[in-house]
């Protein structure tokens, strides 16, 4: 919960896929949900926490609508129905119906404030995927913090350099995610595309996420197709933003910048 410290750490626990627990500016917050598994959607990797282990948290932050980001039906066990939720548009309904009461949509380049004094400011950022989604720069406690959720690589996120120059830590998407039925249609970033992305705003530390989901054995020879290693961003980010740290974090570890 919130603390005094005007300038502080920050600390991300991955839970699993792009599921995290932030710590920054005294709070904690959730990123994308993601509790449980359904048939050709599996995380892929041990799911660090369940929602009765969550801590408390301070805000909690949906980029889209898709399960493996929003996953509401589990997260509505969770104690607090008044947790601040920051969310894409079409999320509203949808965490209203699961039984929370403080939720807003945050668009593109707009900002708003969590914490009883309001210690974090989070700013909505354009993003591009399969379905309407919003990613997020949340600053608290003197640092900065981009979140950007499974977009793709768009020229938008060009001006995060120019807006947040001192860039703390980047969560970022590397799987470059295919649908074989749209003919192969690309929605996530690839590796390499967030290694530019990790080259445009040279954060000092940058750690991928989104990379170890399956869709099953014949899901993924005929629904998805995805790049599962993580080093392979690690190796083309150390050469294209060789000033940052490269960190792969598994489910449960937790990292401090």
């Amino acid at each position: 919960m919130a603390t005094d410290s005007a300038t502080e750490g920050i600390a991300v626990t991955r839970i699993t896929h792009s599921c995290h627990l932030i710590e920054i500016g005294g709070l904690t917050l959730l990123t994308d949900p993601w509790f449980t598994e359904r048939p050709k959607y599996h995380p892929g990797e041990p799911i660090a926490s369940s929602v009765a282990e969550l801590p408390d948290l301070d805000g909690v932050l949906i980029s889209h609508h898709h399960y493996d980001h929003c996953d509401l039906a589990a997260f509505a066990a969770y104690r607090d129905k008044d947790v601040p939720m920051l969310v894409a548009a079409p999320v509203v309904e949808r965490a209203r119906k699961a039984g929370f009461r403080q939720v807003r949509a945050l668009y593109p380049w707009e900002s708003t404030r969590l914490g009883e004094r309001g210690e974090v400011n989070v700013t909505g950022i354009p993003a591009r995927h399969k379905v309407y989604e919003v990613t997020f720069v949340v600053q608290g406690g003197g640092r900065t913090v981009y979140f950007a959720g499974d977009t793709l690589l768009v020229p938008e996120l060009k001006e995060l350099a120019g807006r947040f120059p001192e860039l703390d830590l980047l969560l970022v998407p590397t799987n470059g995610l295919r649908l074989r039925p749209l003919f192969n249609r690309q929605v996530v970033m690839s590796a390499e595309e967030a290694a530019t992305l990790t080259s445009w705003l040279r954060p000092r530390v940058a750690v991928p996420h989104h990379y170890a989901y399956t869709s099953g054995r014949l899901g993924d020879r005929l629904l998805t197709k995805s790049d599962r290693d993580p080093q392979n961003y690690v190796r083309a980010a150390r050469a294209a933003a060789p000033d940052t740290d490269i960190r792969v974090i598994s489910p449960g570890e937790r990292l401090t910048v």
